[in-house]
This record gives C-alpha cells, sequence and structure tokens, in this order.
C-alpha cells in the first residue's frame, strides 16, 4: 500500500467506520465460531473488533512489516498473527469455523491470484462454515487512493459465481453504495 493509503487504513476515522458501519453490515447474524481466520488484517483495526466476537483469531497477513506490528501488538491476547500468503495457507483442511476479510481482495494481484484465495479459504473451513465479508466499489477516489498500489477490483455481479466455482454454497452478495458485502458456506 502506498503511504497514504497506509495512514487512511490506521486512521481514527476508518476504525470508526468498520466498528460501526460495515462490519456489523458485513456480518449481522453470522456466527463466527471459536476458529475464525482473518485474511489481511493489514494494521488490524478489524481484528480489534474480531478479537471482542471469536474466542481464538488467526490473522494472516502477507506484508511482513504489517505482520509484525500487528503480531507485537497482539502479543497476549486472543490473536495469532501468521505471516504468509493467503493464495497457499499454511493451515490444516477443515480447521476454522467460519473466515473473514474486509476491504482487502482488491489488494491481491489478479482475479486468478483472487481466485485461488478463494479456494483455499474453502479448503480451510470446517464444513458447515461461514466465509463473509466486505470489498469496496470502485470510484475515482478509490482509484486515486490507490496510486502507485495493486488495485485488482472485485466486480460484485460476478463474485458470487467465482465463490461457488471455489466450492460454496448459500451465496449472497450484496451490493451498496460504495461497497458489496458477500457471504457463502462450506457444504456440509
Amino acid at each position: 500500500m502506498n503511504r497514504i493509503h497506509r495512514l487512511f487504513c490506521r486512521s481514527d476515522f476508518w476504525a470508526k467506520q468498520l466498528s460501526q458501519r460495515l462490519m456489523p453490515w458485513a456480518l449481522n447474524g453470522t456466527s463466527l465460531g471459536t476458529d475464525l481466520l482473518e485474511i489481511g488484517p493489514g494494521p488490524g483495526l478489524a481484528t480489534d473488533v474480531l478479537m471482542q466476537r471469536a474466542e481464538r483469531v488467526t490473522s494472516i497477513e502477507i506484508d511482513e512489516a504489517l505482520a509484525g506490528s500487528l503480531a507485537e501488538r497482539m502479543r497476549g491476547s486472543n490473536v495469532e498473527v501468521v505471516h504468509g500468503d493467503a493464495t497457499e495457507l499454511p493451515f490444516e483442511s477443515g480447521r476454522f469455523s467460519a473466515a473473514v476479510c474486509f476491504t482487502m481482495l482488491h489488494h491481491v494481484p489478479s482475479h486468478a491470484l483472487q481466485d485461488r484465495l478463494l479456494c483455499e479459504v474453502h479448503r480451510v473451513l470446517a464444513p458447515g462454515a461461514v466465509f463473509a465479508g466486505s470489498d469496496s466499489l470502485s470510484s475515482r477516489f478509490f482509484e486515486l487512493l490507490h496510486t502507485f498500489d495493486t488495485l485488482v477490483p472485485v466486480d460484485p455481479a460476478g463474485f458470487g459465481a467465482r465463490l461457488e466455482a471455489a466450492g460454496f454454497g448459500g451465496v449472497e452478495v450484496v451490493t451498496a453504495r460504495k461497497q458489496f458485502r458477500f457471504r457463502a458456506s462450506k457444504p456440509r
């Protein structure tokens, strides 16, 4: 992420948007169970909320510096931070009770890798577990925020089919003004 984007993702404004608006909207009625996987926590503002909703949270972050600082901040809590690539998850199949990701899929550098991430999340979820989250819709401001960043927007119109191709069922994709949310589950 570029410097401006990093500052935005650490801001009090974004923390408030996540905790009071985006996450409640994306997770409304979703049970996260006891062993939650968070994909792409970045600086961990969503992690701060998730650690209150699940007994154990495992957050996987590809950026080594972000993973290191989040791990240090979460030391002694119910959160384990793993430095790694979500397109090759280092976890056993069927482990997690749920998985989530918030406004990070567009940072995965290609649609093929995004699809690989979806398949990997499906693999590590227990049967019946939910995958939920959100991402932003493309706009001029969104594109400017990502100048010199990786930006591969996710089209919500086709995202449901991509989740189904990864093996998920019960797919729901809902579009709002600036973002979309999704929910799907691994069949039992």
